[in-house]
């Protein structure tokens, strides 16, 4: 069956601009951060909106950056799978794209500044080294993305810093079982990011990236996918079976089947449009572990 892709209108032009199927990786951690944060403190729901609404704005707008960029360099094209589209396939001005990623991170800047008013101004210095990171992946001179680091910045800024962010701005603190939560959210979100880097590997290599999927190769990649999943899962089990956290925290066991599926999507097939389920599929298993682990921390301090 030969696959098609076919140019969005209306509202789905800008929906897909977002790449909302990424946008998991902004909404997990804050919510994870904040189910950690029920452990010590009552929630601050107007913080949490607050710092949910920024993280998915930054997350959208670095998508429109990546969006923006790669075209500027002659890397999309109509054929191009896993992009938005806005430019390459529904006829949206490339600066249009620019200055919507711009805005994005106007009115997260503005949701920042509240989130510091009420709670410290050193976040201000941390939120903008993450905006720096996020148009920085694509953008200027020495893009991340085409680098071996690219699951490195966005697990350690998408995953880990946002739990720990969202986790800060409701107790004051930063405490170990905090830190040792986020590890799974780390590594899952650079999961997804090198789910794409593999999907794009070809493409990639041919224009000059130097992956961290391109300089291991594919079979090693999907293997180095899957120990990120046995990671997330075995850090968690770890740290129940050493008394740390609440046996509930299990339940994110629940989604395991999940992750094997990705890894055998991947084994079997090497084509873009064949291998982009398993990488949204990545990105719900992000957002489903978030929600079992946060679920069971919520369980434990009810009962």
């Amino acid at each position: 069956m030969t696959h098609t892709l076919q140019a969005d209108s209306g509202w789905r032009i800008w929906w897909q601009l977002t790449r909302p199927h990424t946008l998991t990786a902004a909404f997990a951690p804050v919510f994870l951060g904040t189910m950690i944060a029920l452990q010590y403190t009552g929630i601050d729901w107007a913080l949490f909106l607050a710092m949910l609404a920024a993280s998915l704005l930054i997350q959208a707008a670095t998508n429109m950056f990546n969006e923006y960029y790669d075209f500027a360099r002659g890397l999309d094209n109509e054929k191009s799978v896993g992009i938005g589209g806005a430019i390459v396939r529904n006829g949206v001005k490339p600066k249009t794209v620019l200055l919507l990623a711009f805005t994005l991170y106007g009115i997260a800047a503005l949701l920042g500044i509240y989130i510091c008013a009420e709670t410290s101004w050193w976040l201000a210095g941390v939120g903008l080294i993450a905006m720096a990171v996020g148009y920085f992946y694509t953008g200027g001179p020495f893009p991340i993305a085409y680098t071996p680091f690219g699951e490195l910045f966005s697990g350690v800024f998408m995953g880990f810093l946002i739990v720990i962010i969202a986790f800060f701005i409701q107790t004051g603190t930063v405490t170990l079982e905090a830190a040792l939560l986020a590890v799974p959210s780390t590594l899952l979100v650079a999961a997804i990011m090198l789910t794409n880097n593999i999907r794009d590997i070809e493409g990639d290599a041919a224009s000059g990236r130097k992956t961290l999927a391109i300089l291991v190769g594919r079979p090693k990649a999907v293997n180095v996918l899957l120990a990120f999943f046995i990671g997330a899962y075995g850090w968690i089990l770890v740290l129940v079976l050493t008394g740390l956290i609440t046996p509930w925290a299990l339940l994110v066991f629940l989604s395991a089947a999940k992750p094997a599926e990705i890894v055998i999507r991947y084994r079997m097939y090497t084509e873009p449009l064949k291998v982009m389920p398993a990488m949204k599929a990545t990105g719900i298993t992000n957002t489903i572990f978030a929600f079992l682990l946060g679920i069971g921390l919520l369980i434990s301090h009810l009962i």
